[in-house]
């Protein structure tokens, strides 16, 4: 069922569900940490330090996968982690090496704090994305696709995908990915091949 199209993989919200309650991790999630020193903890260890928890599930990597071999879909980073998802958040939820969609670095803005963070109009996203997917089929699993502050990036995606297969599949992040999500794929994946 191969048609040279991509899913693409956002990690906070469909992978990390950082909306749940805060202090009880989903049940099948483990948690991990990026420390501030750029450490990257899991186990007790990532209970004890302080920085950026991040809550994955081993079992979304074979679904994945499994995902990818029944549709001919190509897994790709589609997230603000850019390579990292590859060294932290493939390996500990069993996912290989996947490609990694860049986003321009011009749409850094300072955060007032010394650092910076992604531009909120979204639009580096929505451009790095269809111009990845370069006419290919597309699904996609993200939790902002309906956010009110992407209308006008959102609108010239649409525009300029017009006339080839996409869905957005949004996951909303205080649950994340759902076995319902991967069918809904499954069943846009079989409809372009029937």
């Amino acid at each position: 069922m191969s048609h040279n199209g991509l899913l693409l993989i956002d990690v906070d919200g469909p992978l990390n569900p950082y909306a749940a309650k805060p202090h009880r991790r989903p049940p099948g999630y483990e948690t991990f940490r990026r420390t501030p020193g750029g450490s990257w903890l899991s186990g007790r260890q990532a209970r004890k330090r302080k920085g950026l928890r991040v809550w994955l599930n081993p079992a979304h990597g074979r679904a994945l996968l499994d995902l990818a071999a029944d549709t001919g879909l190509q897994l790709i980073w589609c997230t603000t982690w850019l390579h990292e998802a590859n060294t932290r958040i493939g390996p500990a939820i069993g996912l290989p090496e996947l490609p990694v969609i860049e986003f321009p670095h011009q749409d850094l803005e300072p955060d007032g704090a010394g650092g910076h963070h992604w531009r909120r109009d979204g639009s580096w996203k929505w451009a790095a994305a269809s111009r990845f997917a370069a006419g290919r089929p597309l699904a996609w699993l993200d939790d902002e696709h309906g956010a009110s502050h992407y209308l006008r990036p959102r609108t010239s995606f649409d525009h300029d995908r017009a006339d080839t297969p996409t869905l957005l599949c949004h996951c909303d992040p205080r649950t994340g990915l759902l076995d319902s999500h991967l069918d809904q794929i499954r069943a846009w994946a079989a409809s372009m091949s029937g």
